[in-house]
């Protein structure tokens, strides 16, 4: 592991969807900063995984995020283990969706569910222990912030993360509680690795459309959530910071396409 940054080493985070992908290169960030990580999935394997890196900073809940008592057993779990809660990242989300016309109420419902109302749950059940200098990470995505082909609800539930990060901010910045969001575009994890194989349309959608050299990695959001979870990020507050190689800033066609 990396030298730990000193300013770090007693700050406790939350990670939700921490068994893989952005969720896991997050606290695997956050332990390497020497932060302590309250791990949180329904992926037995992908924790048990995680905890062999540093046993001793990181505490696993195999948890459904949108199960009744996924909110008060985490942060009673962070309490009771290392007394403090600095940081909630709230990273588990579900993708793939469809348009509107071809959505039934139960796949909206589960959009609405995972990406959104376990958010809100968990926040309002760590707000209830965070102090001043605390901080919250929403990880939204680029479909939040703007049309895209086929992503009615998980669009949706993107685009409400930033709006509900915002309006954190006047409630909750007066407190000393600073709240932001990222928005990846295309992150190379086990999710995506299948569109991108299959899914000549989606790679034309999103990579050839993309004006930089390679693809961005779990790594690559783990690293800003990181920043955001500092005190380095300390005047950083209702910010969504995309992470997307440029896709989102540039009407980019190559040449010759």
């Amino acid at each position: 592991m990396n030298a730990v940054l000193n300013s770090e080493k007693d700050k406790v985070a939350i990670v939700t969807g921490a068994a893989q992908g952005i969720g896991r290169a997050t606290a695997l960030r956050l332990m390497r900063n020497g932060v302590k990580v309250v791990a949180v999935d329904r992926q037995a394997d992908g924790l048990a995984t995680l905890r062999s890196e540093a046993p001793d900073q990181v505490e696993i809940l195999e948890l459904d995020v949108t199960s009744a008592d996924a909110p008060d057993t985490t942060i009673a779990t962070a309490m009771d283990k290392f007394g403090r809660v600095d940081a909630l990242v709230n990273n588990a989300g579900i993708g793939i969706a469809k348009p509107v016309h071809l959505t039934t109420d139960e796949e909206f419902d589960r959009f609405m569910n995972i990406n959104l109302r376990s958010v809100f749950r968990f926040t309002r059940a760590a707000l209830g222990v965070m102090k001043a200098g605390a901080t919250i990470v929403n990880v939204a995505s680029t479909f939040g912030l703007m049309g895209n082909p086929n992503a009615s609800s998980y669009a949706a539930t993107k685009a409400a993360l930033m709006g509900l990060t915002r309006q954190m901010v006047a409630d909750y910045g007066p407190t000393g509680i600073r709240v932001n969001a990222v928005a990846p575009g295309v992150i190379v994890t086990d999710m995506v690795k299948g569109r991108l194989e299959t899914s000549e349309y989606f790679r034309k959608l999103m990579v050839e459309t993309t004006p930089y050299t390679r693809l961005g990695t779990a790594e690559d959001v783990a690293n800003v959530i990181a920043f955001l979870c500092s005190d380095e990020s300390g005047y950083v507050n209702g910010h969504v910071l995309t992470i997307d190689g440029g896709w989102s800033a540039a009407n980019f066609v190559p040449q010759g396409a």
